[in-house]
């Protein structure tokens, strides 16, 4: 019988790595649309458009990049040397991007266009292995479940760190000046996320590898893992709409409190408080997943951005300049997020396990490269709908918005992710099924039947 105990070394170790990973990917997320309008000058409507283009990209490159994890054959194991060679090209793609406010003229687009690109692409060299590990370093679901907590929660700390203190930061960097204040944050961003790396691949390793005899998989077997799973598909839905609502108000936060309500010191304390309760969020998932019952979490999850934004439109209504409101509608988001990053993850580890059954094939990197592309995704398609949405309701930066434009910023900050929400909830309750006995029917059949297909 395979130990399936992960140490709590192991645990802590892997955790760090989500520290400087997520710095890298949080200044992006956070900060990057406002960095390149109101900072390096460029439209709205361009960067929203260069962030969906970008993914297109990765619709490619992220299952590519899992199929040659999967196929990668190390003293090392198959998940490390991608992490540490993922993370050295990523922080040099990252500097670049941040290097963009000090070109002008028309290769500002084409070096914003190539710079974001080549971090997207090399973003996923690093984080499709890094989440890949996580069934390989246990098959049980409990074990998942608390060992999905550290890199959660690791992560949380520096999306709210980011949040919270990054404007700060880029103000003491760069003496006033924002261009310089974001390159030298980016330049302090990449030791961190080095450090954090050679911790996990020196501290964190694979229990159950893939043998050197393994089979390897071909391109055509990419295509029949994702398009032959059934609940991948569904998954992608499900966590997809549920991180456009959540990005979408992310990102509409700092337009939303210094345009709309006026107080931009009121976006810190929205990003402190969100941090906080996603941390709560992480670290009370295993917990709740032993008290309640697993299929209602999703919805449990669901039900705390659609407070948030209850709470958004009620504070606008009467108290728009409340930082007490301000706290709760992010602490209430962010809950809901903590949650769902904990469960996104566990069912996606579930998803491998689905994916043996229905195929006799178990991936781990493919199938987990539909989590890098989701959360690029998202934070494209959301940026998207930022770019076109700011352009259409004639925001223009560093002057005051007209009434007209101030109405669309709290529509697209409370409105369209509650309907989004409600989409990821209806999904979830009307097509994912890896619950209770049908998952430990699926479990008993790829312990005892490995590599078989599932009848039927």
């Amino acid at each position: 019988m395979r130990d399936d105990k992960v140490e709590l070394s192991t645990k802590i170790s892997y955790g760090l790595g989500a520290l400087g990973k997520d710095f890298a990917c949080s200044i992006i997320y956070i900060f990057l649309m406002y960095y390149y309008t109101d900072v390096a000058g460029l439209s709205a409507a361009f960067v929203g458009t260069l962030f969906l283009v970008a993914r297109l990209v990765d619709a490619v490159t992220d299952p590519m990049m899992g199929l040659v994890v999967d196929n990668t054959r190390s003293r090392f194991g198959k998940f490390r040397p991608w992490i540490l060679i993922g993370t050295l090209v990523n922080s040099f793609a990252l500097i670049a991007v941040f290097s963009t406010h000090m070109l002008t003229g028309p290769w500002l687009y084409v070096y914003a266009a190539v710079t974001y690109i080549l971090w997207g692409v090399t973003y996923t060299i690093m984080d499709i292995p890094y989440w890949s590990m996580v069934p390989a370093l246990s098959s049980r679901r409990p074990e998942r479940e608390r060992l999905v907590v550290w890199p959660r929660i690791f992560a949380s700390i520096a999306w709210m760190l980011m949040g919270g203190y990054g404007l700060w930061a880029v103000g003491i960097l760069g003496d006033g000046n924002e261009g310089e204040g974001f390159f030298y944050l980016s330049l302090a961003i990449v030791v961190s996320f080095f450090a954090s790396a050679l911790i996990t691949f020196f501290m964190v390793k694979e229990k159950f590898s893939t043998s050197q005899q393994a089979a390897k998989f071909t391109f055509s077997d990419v295509k029949n893992i994702i398009l032959s799973n059934d609940q991948l598909k569904v998954l992608i839905g499900v966590v997809l709409t549920f991180n456009i609502a959540i990005q979408l108000i992310g990102g509409f936060a700092i337009y939303y409190y210094t345009y709309a309500v006026g107080r931009e010191d009121l976006f810190p304390t929205f990003a402190l408080a969100s941090g906080a309760a996603e941390i709560a969020g992480v670290f009370v998932f295993p917990w709740l997943c032993r008290v309640l019952p697993r299929r209602k979490m999703w919805l449990i999850a669901c039900a705390f951005p659609m407070l948030c934004s209850v709470v958004l439109f009620f504070t606008g209504v009467f108290s728009p300049e409340s930082a007490l409101l301000a706290a709760i509608a992010g602490g209430v988001l962010k809950f809901g997020g903590g949650l769902s990053n904990g469960l996104s993850t566990v069912m996606l580890a579930d998803v491998v396990d689905y994916g043996e059954y229905r195929t006799g094939q178990r991936s781990e990197s493919i199938i987990f490269s539909v989590q890098t592309m989701l959360v690029k995704f998202a934070g494209a398609l959301s940026g998207f709908f930022i770019g076109i949405g700011l352009s259409v309701v004639g925001y223009t930066p560093n002057i005051e918005q007209s009434e007209e434009t101030k109405l669309g910023l709290r529509f697209m900050m409370i409105g369209t992710p509650f309907i989004l929400v409600i989409l990821s909830a209806l999904i979830y309750r009307s097509w994912y099924k890896l619950h209770d006995q049908f998952q430990d029917r699926v479990i008993e059949h790829i312990t005892t039947q490995k590599g078989q297909p599932a009848q039927g």
